[in-house]
Order: C-alpha cells, then sequence, then structure tokens
C-alpha cells in the first residue's frame, strides 16, 4: 500500500531529475588513455552511432500505440501494475554427468581442513590418491570423514559452501554445483536501469526453463511509477521454488541494485539461494584470449551472436528520458531487445560452462 501511495510523488520527482542521469564521458575512438580514466565511457563512434539509431527510431515508430509495438500483458500486485512481455527460445543440449563432479572432488584433498596444495603433492607422492584414502591417515582421517558425509548428502548449496570454504568463487567445482540442480531450478536475472545505484530499474529480464524451452520475461516499466510492481514480480519469480539465481556480474551488481530497490518501497527483499555469477567463470575460464569478459564479447566469440542496432548500457537512460518525453516507444525497442538477448546470452553461457564442468565426456 505505501509503495502505491508513493507511485505518482516518485514517478515526478524521477521524470524531473532525467535530464541529470548523464554518468559517462565520450572518448575518441582509440584513446586508451581517455577511457581508462573515465569511470564510464562510450566511444565516440558508438555515441554517434546510437544517437543516429535513436533519431530513426523515433522517427520510424511516430504516432505508433505502445500496445501495437509491445503487445504484453498487464499484471498488478501489492507493488501496482506494470506489463510482462514473453518470448520463448530453444535451449542448447547439454548433457551433465551427475557423478562427474563427485569424482572429481573425491580426487581433490584440498577440499580436507589443512591440506593444501603442497600438502596435497605430498599425500599423493605416498599413495593417499582420493579423500575415501585419506580415513585412514593418522591426522587427516576425521576431517577427511567429514567432507566425505557432506559430499554424500549431495545438498548443492552445501557443496557450495564447501567449495567455497577450500576454492576461489570462480573454481570449476563451484559452477559443477548447478549440476546438481534441475534446469527449472534456474532463474536467469537481467536489469536495465536509469544509472548507478539509487535510481529506478525500468526493466527487469528473468528467464526461467519451461518444458525444455527457455521462457523469458521482461517486466517493462510504462512510466517511472511502475517499479515497485515490476520489483514486486521480479522477486516473486527469483524466490520460492526457484532455489538457483545465475547472473553476468550479478553479485556486484544486479542482485544487491534489485534488493535496494525493494529496500527503497518497503517490499521486503529476495530471499538467500544459491547465486551463480557467470562472469567469475567465465573470466577464469577465458582469461587472457579475449581483450574483455563482456558478456557482449563472450557472446560473439564464444556463442557466435551479433546484435544489430544495439544500445550502449550507459545511453539506456537517455533513450528511456526520450520515450518519457515524446511519449514515443520508439526508443524503447533497443532497450527491450538488448536486455533479452542478454538474458538468452547468459542462459547460453551458463549451459556452456557448465557442460564443459560437468558434462558427459
Amino acid at each position: 500500500m505505501a509503495a502505491m501511495q508513493a507511485e505518482s510523488r516518485i514517478g515526478a520527482l524521477w521524470q524531473q531529475r532525467m535530464d541529470a542521469l548523464r554518468e559517462y564521458d565520450v572518448v575518441r575512438d582509440g584513446n586508451v588513455f581517455g577511457a581508462g580514466l573515465a569511470g564510464s565511457c562510450v566511444l565516440s563512434s558508438e555515441y554517434d552511432k546510437a544517437r543516429a539509431l535513436l533519431d530513426r527510431l523515433v522517427a520510424r515508430y511516430d504516432g505508433v500505440a505502445f500496445d501495437t509495438l509491445f503487445p504484453g500483458r498487464e499484471i498488478q500486485n501489492d507493488g501496482g501494475s506494470c506489463i510482462v512481455l514473453e518470448s520463448r527460445h530453444p535451449l542448447p543440449a547439454t548433457a551433465v554427468d551427475p557423478g562427474r563432479l563427485s569424482r572429481e572432488m573425491l580426487c581433490d584433498l584440498t577440499l580436507v581442513h589443512r591440506v593444501g596444495e603442497v600438502s596435497e603433492r605430498r599425500l599423493k607422492a605416498r599413495g593417499y590418491r582420493t579423500i575415501v584414502d585419506l580415513t585412514e591417515h593418522p591426522k587427516f582421517r576425521y576431517a577427511a570423514r567429514q567432507v566425505l558425509e557432506r559430499l554424500a548428502r549431495a545438498d548443492p548449496a552445501d557443496m557450495m559452501d564447501l567449495v567455497g570454504s577450500r576454492h576461489a568463487k570462480s573454481h570449476p567445482f563451484a559452477l559443477g554445483t548447478a549440476g546438481s540442480f534441475e534446469p527449472e531450478d534456474y532463474v536467469f536475472l537481467d536489469i536495465e536501469t536509469l544509472g548507478l545505484f539509487s535510481r529506478p530499474i525500468i526493466l527487469f529480464g528473468v528467464g526461467t526453463i519451461e518444458h525444455g524451452r527457455l521462457i523469458v520475461r521482461q517486466y517493462l516499466l510504462r512510466d517511472i511509477c511502475e517499479e515497485a510492481a515490476a520489483l514486486s514480480a521480479t522477486a516473486e519469480q527469483c524466490s520460492g521454488r526457484r532455489p538457483a539465481l545465475v547472473t553476468f556480474n550479478g553479485k556486484a551488481f544486479d542482485l544487491p541494485y534489485v534488493q535496494d530497490r525493494l529496500a527503497y518501497y518497503g517490499l521486503g527483499a529476495i530471499s538467500r539461494i544459491p547465486h551463480f555469477d557467470v562472469l567469475h567463470f567465465s573470466r577464469r575460464r577465458w582469461k587472457g584470449q579475449f581483450a574483455s569478459c563482456r558478456l557482449s564479447t563472450l557472446e560473439s566469440t564464444v556463442l557466435g551472436v551479433a546484435r544489430a542496432d544495439d544500445v550502449p548500457g550507459q545511453m539506456v537512460p537517455e533513450f528511456y528520458e526520450t520515450y518519457l518525453k515524446t511519449q514515443n516507444c520508439g526508443p524503447l525497442v533497443p532497450i527491450v531487445d538488448h536486455n533479452r538477448q542478454d538474458v538468452v546470452s547468459l542462459a547460453y553461457l551458463f549451459f556452456y560452462l557448465l557442460g564443459e564442468t560437468c558434462g558427459c565426456r
């Protein structure tokens, strides 16, 4: 109720502040020094291309009704109302071997408390090849038995905690625990915002797997005042029956951003669930192979995806501002397309890495 009462006030306030939302610098192509100093930058060629795209969109969709361009359905919840757009996408074939991770973890003696890499080499040289073997060791037998008990329970969250206590967050074992979940357990999340933290989220992309297909639901704000409704819908998708969250840089950005906005409206929080941040695993997997590990780079080099008429994320606020000021919904088209492709590419990249980590050999 509080969120709904604040809708008109919040919407009016943010529309007044839209002119001051720019948080990036435009730098000359090839100006590595300038790009390095800017907290967020757009190359001049990208900027000019995006501005030309904005002009074309405004001209092309002049007079086109919102419902015609975005034939979604309106939803109502405790936060108010917003629209949801749905799309369906095929899934890549990924055959997971449930026993592969367990077999490989049993050979990692460093999962046992007080066994480091040097100790592991010494122990294996003496014939202790697996954690099972260590149950006969006079010093490590009790700790080894505790690890075996945890592995036998095969609880994904507990296995993630075990791996996280002994290895980096990006370790393949951490990703491999995702193989313990059913495909229907995953929820893929990506958001589009009006800038850095504490500014509204204008589009929430949520992907789930249903009947063997990836279903992307996008909660789009027709006006800033609909943020609370979209937040409530997204939080419901990420909670309850969905025990595993998958994002790209979501641990540092998407999830805390959503939690911050939920708190702003007094809508509670997304419950703590296993979280697989594909950026961490990607950096470990392709370190040094590509110029960057941005999602756009990986989707083109690894997945073979080429985007057309894409808008830089830093310029999303300007496109949305144009929509609000003119009520021309054309500028929303590349934002919606960008977000949808982000969710699809996130899911595909996740399954690609999962197949490498615990797929059938």
